[in-house]
C-alpha cells in the first residue's frame, strides 16, 4: 500500500499529528510513505523523517496563498511517479491542489482521499476541497459534531466520517516523570522566583481566544490563602501590537499581581519538564478546544488539570480525571477547584487511552479499508467488463444458439418419453 500525505508545514503541531510515529509505522509495516510539505531538504525534521524510511519531496503549499497553485503541475507529476493508493490531505490550502492535481493526472487507479478536520474550520467553500473526499478524519466528538451540522446546514451529502483522537507519546510523556535536578536548578538560576513555590502553568500563549485573564481571578482569590501561589505563562513577557497581551499585563500590574506572574516563552523545548513539575495545570480556553493535546500530555504525565467542562477538555477529562472539570466561565467554581487541588493533591490514574500506538492504528485502519474498498471496486469493474464482452460475443442472452433442425429433434425425443 503506498500512502502519500500532503501537509502545509512540519513544524506545525507535530504532536497532534504524528508525522513521525504514522510514517514510521507504515515504513515498519513494510507500506511506503510519501510526505509532501514546504520545508526544507536540509531540515531537522525532514532528514528524521528521510531516516525512518519515509520519501520526502518539498512543494510550497503555504496556507491561503495564491502562489500555492503553482505546485499544481509538481504535484500531479508525483503523483504519477508514486501512482499512491491513499492520498492524505491535513488541511485546506493542500487539499484543493490535490484536487486540481487529480483532474489529469494519469494513473491506473484514481486514490482513495482522506482528510483531516483539526479544528472548528468553516463549512464554507474554502474548506470544501477537505470534505471532497472518501474519509474525514476528525480529531474530536466536538468536531464530528460541529462538522455534521455544518453539512445537514448546508445540505450537503453525507459524509464518511471517522474520528480518531489525537494520542500522547506514552514513551516521551510517561508516567510521574520527574525533571531532572539539572533542569530544576537551571530554571531556578533563570527564574529565581519560582523556587518553594506552588505552580500553576498555563501552557498556552496569551491571546483572547486562550482564557488569560481567568488566572487573574484565581490569583486575586487564593493568594492570600496560598501565598506561595505563582502563576507560569508559556509566552514573552512582551509583545507589541498585542491588544490581549497589553490588556492582561496591565490588568495584573494594576492589581498588583505582576510578582506572582512569569513568562518563560512559548518557543520552548523542554514543555514535558513544565507540565510534570506543575502543580496544576490550567485549560482555560474561552473558545471550544478540538484537541487539547497540554492538558493530555499532563494527564498522561500525572499532573492534575483543571479546565473548562466543555469540547475535547470535557472528553479527555471526563473519563480520565473528572474532578478536574470546572463548569465553564464560572470563576467561582473554578477558584474552589484551584483550592481544593492545592490543599489535597489528587493526581489522575495511570491511563492506556489517548495513545500515540491507538491513533496510528486506528489511521493505518483507515487507509486499510479505504484500499481493500478500492480493489473491491476495480475487481467489480473488471468482472462488469467480462459480462459485457461476453454478452458482445454471444449475443444478448448467454445460453447457446440452437440450430432449428435439432431444436425439433429435441422436442420429438421429449414428446416420446411422454408416451412412454
Amino acid at each position: 500500500m503506498k500512502v502519500m500525505r500532503l501537509l502545509s508545514s512540519l513544524k506545525h503541531d507535530e504532536s497532534e499529528r504524528g508525522i513521525f510515529h504514522l510514517g514510521r509505522a507504515l515504513v515498519k509495516n513494510e507500506h511506503t510513505s510519501i510526505i509532501i510539505s514546504s520545508a526544507d531538504e536540509d531540515n531537522d525534521l525532514v532528514r528524521r523523517l528521510k531516516r525512518d524510511g519515509n520519501h520526502y519531496h518539498q512543494l510550497y503549499m503555504n496556507k491561503k496563498s495564491w502562489l500555492s497553485l503553482l505546485q499544481v503541475a509538481p504535484l500531479r507529476r508525483l503523483i504519477e511517479k508514486y501512482d499512491p493508493d491513499i492520498i492524505h490531505v491535513h488541511s485546506r490550502t493542500p487539499a484543493w491542489i490535490l484536487h486540481l492535481a487529480l483532474r489529469r493526472a494519469r494513473v491506473k487507479r484514481r486514490p482513495k482521499l482522506v482528510s483531516t478536520m483539526y479544528g472548528f474550520y468553516p463549512i464554507n467553500k474554502y474548506s470544501q476541497a477537505l470534505l471532497d473526499v472518501d474519509t474525514i478524519i476528525t480529531v474530536s466528538d466536538s468536531v464530528t459534531d460541529y462538522l455534521t451540522k455544518g453539512l445537514r446546514r448546508e445540505e450537503l451529502d453525507p459524509r464518511v466520517i471517522k474520528r480518531i483522537y489525537r494520542g500522547v507519546d506514552t514513551r516521551r510523556y510517561p508516567y510521574r516523570h520527574n525533571p531532572s535536578v539539572y533542569w530544576l536548578r537551571h530554571t531556578f538560576a533563570e527564574y529565581p522566583e519560582l523556587e518553594h513555590k506552588k505552580w500553576l502553568v498555563f501552557p498556552t500563549i496569551i491571546g483572547k481566544e486562550y482564557g488569560q485573564e481567568w488566572l487573574i481571578d484565581i490569583l486575586g482569590n487564593l493568594q492570600d490563602q496560598f501565598p506561595n501561589i505563582h502563576v507560569i505563562i508559556m509566552d514573552e513577557d512582551y509583545r507589541s501590537d498585542d491588544v490581549a497581551h497589553e490588556d492582561f499585563r496591565q490588568r495584573s500590574n494594576t492589581l498588583e499581581l505582576s510578582d506572582r506572574i512569569t513568562y518563560v516563552g512559548s518557543k520552548r523545548n523542554d514543555m514535558r519538564e513544565w507540565l510534570s513539575a506543575a502543580n496544576v495545570v490550567m485549560a482555560l480556553a474561552n473558545q471550544p478546544e478540538s484537541i487539547g493535546i497540554n492538558a493530555l500530555q499532563a494527564i498522561h504525565l500525572g499532573t492534575p488539570v483543571i479546565g473548562w467542562d466543555q469540547a475535547a477538555f470535557s472528553e479527555i477529562l471526563r473519563p480520565l480525571y473528572p474532578q478536574g472539570l470546572v463548569k465553564k466561565y464560572n470563576a467561582n467554581a473554578l477558584c474552589k477547584a484551584v483550592r481544593h487541588q492545592l490543599e489535597s493533591v489528587t493526581r489522575p490514574e495511570m491511563t492506556t487511552k489517548f495513545t500515540i500506538r491507538e491513533m496510528i492504528d486506528e489511521t493505518i485502519g483507515v487507509y486499510k479499508n479505504l484500499h481493500e474498498q478500492a480493489l473491491a471496486e476495480e475487481k467489480a469493474a473488471a468482472d462488469a467488463l467480462a459480462v459485457r464482452r461476453h454478452k458482445k460475443v454471444f449475443g444478448v442472452h448467454s445460453d447457446p444458439i440452437i440450430p432449428k433442425k435439432t431444436a425439433h429433434k429435441i422436442k420429438l425425443v421429449k414428446d416420446k418419453s411422454n408416451t412412454l
